[in-house]
């Protein structure tokens, strides 16, 4: 289990791995644990700084909307990689949070490698949100707990991994009802699309071809917005693809931290209907 090790600026961390670090911010709907299988296959080569979110596991919650988690976010990474430029991994809420991070503090960043990412939310997307906070204020987490989960693994794929979505029930149902509602109104109103066109990293945004919380469309739309973006989707998965293609996103991250992917990707991606 990946128990807090660390503390930076606040925010508490787990850290591993000997390397190049690299950051890590989890999902809205998990935690750390969801990127636990990608761990033991890079902790050889990187320094791994899984961070807790703003008001998830120990770390204190951030006042200001999406500014200060952003600023909390970049005052975490400047503590924990002192003289580096990490890239950034994100996943869902994580991904949306690293790339305001990114856009806010233009010098923190080597790269931004998002999954389940976008710059904006389609209305239906919106209205989900907005759905999902208030049930979780009227009748608690646990109302909404089967559609999160549907959220992050379709019925077929969560019927041939029932522990690991009893594990991610628990993660979820442990978070702050009030921190959940918080984020779900600043991703209802969340637009970042004329500002990441000027994102001054490169980005890799990948996808699972069968998310339904953070559709394709909405990575791909990402990728060309930015000045260097690179889609690509992957096969058979679902919203969390650390925890559904581990190979796969290890793989492709070593390829981005290395400065590659981006012909292999957009070749990949270019056979694939838009």
């Amino acid at each position: 289990m990946l128990t807090a090790n660390s503390r930076a600026a606040g925010l508490t961390a787990h850290v591993t791995g000997t390397g190049p670090s690299i950051v890590f911010l989890h999902s809205l709907l998990s935690d750390r644990g969801s990127l636990e299988p990608v761990v033991p296959l890079l902790s050889g080569d990187f320094r791994l700084v899984l961070l807790d979110l703003p008001g998830f596991g120990g770390s204190p919650r951030a006042p200001g909307g999406l500014d200060g988690q952003a600023d909390a976010i970049a005052k975490a990474v400047t503590e924990a990689c002192p003289g580096e430029a990490p890239i950034l991994v994100g996943n869902g809420y994580g991904a949306f949070l690293a790339l305001a991070t990114a856009l806010r503090h233009p010098q923190l960043s080597g790269g931004l490698f998002l999954a389940g990412c976008g710059a904006a939310f389609s209305e239906p997307g919106r209205g989900a949100f907005r759905f999902m906070a208030g049930k979780a204020e009227e009748s608690g987490l646990e109302a909404i707990a089967q559609t999160a989960m549907l959220r992050l693994f379709p019925p077929a794929m969560a019927a041939r991994v029932p522990q690991i979505v009893a594990e991610r029930r628990a993660s979820f149902l442990a978070t702050d009802p009030q921190v959940f509602g918080e984020a779900c109104g600043l991703l209802a109103s969340l637009d970042l699309r004329q500002e990441a066109r000027r994102l001054p990293v490169r980005l890799f945004a990948c996808v699972g071809a069968l998310d339904e919380a953070t559709p394709p469309a909405m990575a791909r739309e990402l990728a060309d917005l930015v000045p260097d973006g690179t889609f690509y989707e992957i096969a058979d998965c679902a919203h969390v693809p650390t925890l559904q293609a581990p190979d796969t996103v290890v793989d492709l991250l070593r390829r981005f931290a290395a400065g590659g992917v981006g012909e292999r990707a957009h070749a990949e991606a270019s056979t694939r209907p838009a």
